[in-house]
């Protein structure tokens, strides 16, 4: 799978069961694994009040990847 195809996906915390935003971008350490994805908030009002806008997911919080959506838990 392309990080490219992730990016189409929605990502969903199943803690609360909110939707998170979109990845839109990967930081790779110096092997050239993924470190973290970063998701960009999808409302508005938390980007104002929370600062950057943007949440870092590793790939122990990854729970699914499906067709549609990625299901993460995020706390």
């Amino acid at each position: 799978m392309r990080l490219s195809d992730l990016q189409q996906k929605e990502v969903v915390n199943v803690i609360d069961g909110k939707n998170l935003g979109k990845i839109i971008d990967a930081e790779i350490n110096a092997e050239g694994q993924i470190e973290y994805f970063i998701v960009e908030q999808k409302k508005m009002f938390q980007r104002v009040f929370s600062g950057s806008g943007e949440i870092l997911i590793t790939f122990k919080n990854i729970k699914k990847i499906g067709s549609d959506v990625i299901l993460v838990e995020y706390v």
